[in-house]
This record gives C-alpha cells, structure tokens and sequence, in this order.
C-alpha cells in the first residue's frame, strides 16, 4: 500500500503539490527524537546579532572602506532628482522667469553630463562595494567555520553521543552557508539603503517639510501590519532550519547503514520515511517562503498610498503657485526613491530572520561547553612509568544509572590487566575513564600518583595510546594514516609497527603499497586488516599506556595468532588494558578483573579465577560451549 500511494504521489501534476494536494506515503516521522526541534520558538536576541557582527570586528579596514565607497555611492543617487528638477525648470521654467535659448541649452547640456557622470560614478563605486564585502562576507564566513570546527573538536564525547553526525554536519555546512546572503549581499544593502534612506528623509525635511511628513504618516500604519509579519517570518525560518537538520541526520543514517538496510530489504520503507520528512521541510519552507513574500506587497501598498497622498498635496501646492513643476519633479522622485529602500530593508529584514534561525544553532554550538576541561593550574604529565590506580570510583553516563559503582584497584607499570564481563559490565567505562574522555562523579582516577584531572589532556593522551573495536581510517595514504598518532614518524619506523603487528605484508600487496590511498572509512581493507593497521598506528605512537577495547573481536584465529606473537614482545615494559570477550585472547594476563553491574566481582590470574569457579569459570564454559557447537 506504500508503494501505491507513493506511485499514485508522483503521478499528481506539479500544480497540484504547489496547491497543497500531496500527501507522502504515511510514516512514523515521530519514532525518532530530534534535539534539533528543541527550543524553536526563540524570541529575536539583539544581543546574539551583535555577537555575529562581531566577526566582522578583525576586518575594520575592509568596512571602513566599503562604507565610504556607499557614502559616494548614495549621494549619488541622491543628486539625480535635483538635476532632474533644474532640469525641468529648465524647459518649462516658471512664469516670468525664461532664460534665453542658448542659455536653457548649455545648461540642459550640463544638466545631462552631470546626470550620466553620477550614474557613472554610482556604477564604479557599486562594483568597488560588492569586492569589498564580499571579501568581507566570506572572511567572517571563513573565521566562524573555523571556530565553530575547533569548538567542535574540543567538546567532550557526552556530546557526540546524544546527536546524530547528521546534526553536527548541517551545523558547519548548511548553517554557516545560511549566513553567506547576509555577510555578502546583505551587508551591501544595508550599507546602500540605510545611507540613502536616510539623505532622502534628510532632502525631502529640506526641500518641503510638509510634504515630507504627508508622505511619512503612512509609516506608523506599516510598522504596525508588518510586526506580526516579522513574527510569522521568524519562527518559520526557525522550523525550516529544524527540518533540514532531520533530512541531513537521516541521510547520513541511511547512508551509513546502507548494508543493514539492504540486508533487511527495508528500501521501501526508508524511501517512505525519507518521502515524509522531505515533505515536511517542502511544507515549512514553502509556508516560510509565503510569510516572507507578504512584506514586499505591504511596502508597495503603503508606499502607492504615501504617493498619492504627495501627488494630491503637490498638486494644490502647484496649483497655488507656491511650487515650481520642477520643485514637484524632484520632490515625486525623492518620494519614489524613498520607498525602495524601505522595501530593500524589509527584504534584508527577511534574510536577516533566516540567518538568525542558522546563527542561534550555530551559537548553541558554541555556547555548549565540554564536561571534561583542564584545570586551571594544569600541567603537563612528564613521561611516566605506566602505574594507574583507581580509588572508589564512581561514574553514569546519564546520571541515573551508574556504569560503574565504586570501583577500586591498581596497576603497577608494564602489568597486563585484562577487564571481562558481561555487555555493560563497566569495562569499557574504565578506559574512557583512564582516557579523560568522561570524568567520574566520584573518586578519582590516578596515573603515576597524579589525578588524571590535574594534568593536561594532550599530555595525558599522548602517553595512552587506543585501540578501539570499530576501527577508524581517514582519507590519506596508508603511511599517513599509521602516522596519525606521530606525525614525525619516520618511513622505517612505520614500517616496522606494520611488520610488529602483522600488517606489513599485505601492504606491500596493494597497488603503491604504503603509500595506497585509503578509501572512504577504509573499505578497501577487510575487518581484521583494519584493526591490524590500527594497532600498527596505536603501536607506532609509543605510549605507556596501551589500553586495547575489544581490538581482537573481529580478527580471525591466524591473524589473532600473529598479534599475540607480536603483543608478547611489544607489550613488554608497557601497562596494557586488554577488554575482551574473547576469554583466550586474555589467559596471559597478569591479572583479570572481572565485572559485573559497575563492580568488580573477581580478581585474578587465568588460573586462579578457573580454580574460584566463579563468574570467569562461567564465562569461559559458555565460550566453550559456543565452541563446541559452531567451531568456526
């Protein structure tokens, strides 16, 4: 039935869509929770505008310019309708007052000269203010992408883990480009249309203050229908910016699990749920780009009345003799050109609304600060021995549910500690702990009898290294890639972690060997050569500390014979924190903590925990057991 009524959609007209008779496929849009769509309904904050024109602060010079350049450029324009208006008086000058014939003609003749040369002057003083702020525009653009990555990078993984990388992405890519139209054109016709609006109310108070005020009085009425205007402009920018951050989360999801979703032939459905959300964020734009279109017609309504209120007025005035046709000329030209910048300025208002909706999640971003810092008067941790203790720690990821409860012990340099147990034990919370990359809520975590939260993070980090199960590989050639945890890696030194953990040959077996460019997330390599290269990459770093999460699960036997050769010889002199649920990649360790629900429950050697018949001895006869029925 989906796929009908997906069918029977795209046989509709395009007339049709436009008028709102489209329905998508019915789909459970809401079975996902969006961050995104939190906190929409945000009033207009002047404060955050001055934030983003802050950006702007480094390029003073770069403004200035483009400021002056407008101020040539306007009064310009401002100077047309007098020449037009002497011009006039010119040809039909008032009663009593004709010049003689050659006379009119030379000055009819400058008239029009002066008349091209401001239209020349306002062409080059335009193309001048466009490079300028344009340069301007994309260095603000440039330097808030930068920061907003940077941030980013530093924020603490609590983060990471309650958004989606879709969410993260529209932030930098989607957002910041948002701000684009505002930093380039919009700051041209801000410059442009505020200068002019304001020579023209100062001209117009000049020539006639009377007139100048029957075209003004209209000015309360605007302001009054297009405040809730604003209204409905603002908070559906908002919405449309919400939307589009479901479309990017989806797609990233969809692409990422592309396998899993052929797997389960599940096309169809995605197709639907992607149909649905794509016609939400159509909707939301489409009502945005409707609000949006209302202010232009209430400026031309209004401006077609102040108009005509100065035609009726000027004309009895004219009449009456009190005005020259001339004066009448220019004062109908001022008044033409005082409405286009009133309806420039709503339209920027309008892009304006658009850029604040990307600003606020941008700045939400920036605002949001990591739960992991250094401390004031951190210092760096000099090269150490490799001795961790934790001392009755205490830590939740969610603050409700504790991953671990107290947990206790340590580890003398260059010990092997294996950490086994059930799925959600505690085993993993151990190393992220050890890592800094969360923080316990109680107890401490100690290297080398320092607290782990006194220390820098980079030194910290520098000395620990991680090899994780989901294996990470960026764009770049293999060699830059085992490089990533020491840049200044020699080629020898590279090679030789490669041959330590196995993964040397079949390097050499790829088209330009170490210097292979890695495809997309490495998918060019199997799992096992994956995980090979990180441990090669983790290996080449020379930590002290080598914490290794689950490294070994995806690797088969052989090449799981070549790393314990390998992890033999290198892990000598070395602390090392082996998380495991394959008991046999563990049975050397010098020690093994067994967990269960956030504590420890045994302590112990391979032998001795078989001897306790505990947990461990559990463990080990389930494997077995999984052994004996599927041996591969």
């Amino acid at each position: 039935m989906a796929g009908e009524a997906l069918t029977e959609t795209r046989r509709r007209p395009p007339l049709a869509e436009w008028l709102g008779e489209i329905r998508p496929p019915a789909t459970d849009v809401e079975r996902f929770h969006y961050r995104d769509d939190e906190d929409i309904d945000q009033p207009f904050n002047m404060a955050q505008l001055r934030r983003l024109m802050g950006y702007t602060a480094p390029y003073r010079g770069v403004a200035g310019l483009a400021t002056l350049v407008t101020v040539l450029a306007t009064a310009t324009q401002l100077v047309r309708p007098i020449l037009l208006g002497l011009a006039v008086n010119v040809v039909a000058p008032p009663h009593g007052h004709a010049l003689p014939l050659d006379r009119r003609l030379a000055l009819l003749d400058r008239y029009t000269l002066l008349y091209l040369a401001s239209y020349l002057v306002n062409w080059v003083g335009g193309v001048a203010q466009t490079r300028l702020t344009t340069r301007l525009g994309q260095a603000v653009l440039q330097d808030l992408r930068r920061d907003l990555y940077r941030h980013i990078q530093g924020l603490s993984l609590n983060f990471f883990d309650s958004r989606s990388v879709g969410s993260v992405l529209v932030r930098v890519t989607n957002d910041v480009n948002a701000l684009n139209d505002l930093f380039t054109n919009g700051i041209v016709s801000l410059l442009t249309n505020v200068f002019l609006l304001a020579g023209i109310v100062v001209v117009m108070l000049l020539l006639r203050w009377d007139l100048a005020l029957a075209c003004f009085a209209v000015l309360p009425v605007l302001g009054v229908i297009s405040t809730g205007v604003r209204r409905s402009i603002r908070r559906a920018w908002q919405v449309v910016r919400a939307r589009l951050t479901r479309i990017n989360a989806h797609l990233n999801e969809a692409i990422q699990g592309i396998r899993i979703t052929q797997a389960f032939v599940q096309e169809e459905e995605n197709r639907n749920f992607f149909t649905q959300i794509n016609f939400r964020y159509f909707s939301t734009w489409r009502g945005a780009q409707a609000a949006s279109s209302l202010f232009a017609p209430l400026v031309t309504v209004t401006g077609a009345v102040g108009t005509a209120v100065v035609f009726v007025y000027g004309a009895a005035l004219d009449r009456s003799g009190v005005l020259t046709a001339g004066a009448v000329v220019t004062f109908i030209q001022y008044v033409a050109l005082f409405w286009s910048p009133v309806s420039q300025l709503g339209m920027l208002y309008n892009s304006l609304l658009q850029a604040m909706a990307s600003s606020e999640r941008i700045f939400q971003f920036l605002d949001f600060r990591p739960v992991v810092t250094e401390q004031a008067d951190a210092s760096d941790l000099s090269a150490i021995q490799g001795r961790v203790a934790f001392e009755g720690v205490r830590f939740s990821y969610d603050g409700v549910r504790p991953a671990l409860d107290g947990v206790s012990f340590s580890v003398e340099p260059g010990q092997t500690i294996a950490l086994v147990g059930h799925t959600g034990a505690g085993k993993t919370s151990v190393v992220n702990l050890l890592t800094r990359f969360y923080d316990p809520q109680e107890g401490c975590v100690r290297v080398d009898g320092r607290d782990v939260r006194s220390v820098a993070l980079a030194s910290l980090r520098r000395q620990v290294g991680v090899v994780l199960q989901d294996t990470v590989l960026f764009s770049g050639s293999v060699r830059d890639n085992l490089r990533y945890g020491r840049l200044e890696a020699g080629d020898a030194e590279v090679e030789a972690a490669a041959r330590a953990v196995g993964a040397h040959d079949f390097v050499e077996r790829l088209p330009q060997g170490y210097d292979t460019e890695v495809q997309e997330r490495g998918s060019r390599f199997s799992v096992g050569q994956r995980q090979l290269l990180s441990f090669a990459r983790a290996l080449l770093a020379d930590p002290r500390i080598l914490v290794l999460d689950e490294a070994t699960s995806n690797i088969d036997t052989e090449a799981e014979r070549v790393i314990q050769l390998a992890l033999g010889r290198l892990l000598e002199g070395r602390t090392a924190f082996v998380v495991a649920h394959r008991l046999s990649t563990i049975r050397q360790a010098d020690r093994i903590l067994v967990f269960a629900h956030g504590r420890i429950v045994e302590s112990g050697n391979h032998e001795q925990l078989l001897d306790q018949d505990g947990v461990y001895a559990d463990l080990l006869r389930a494997q077995f057991r999984v052994l004996e029925r599927d041996p591969d």
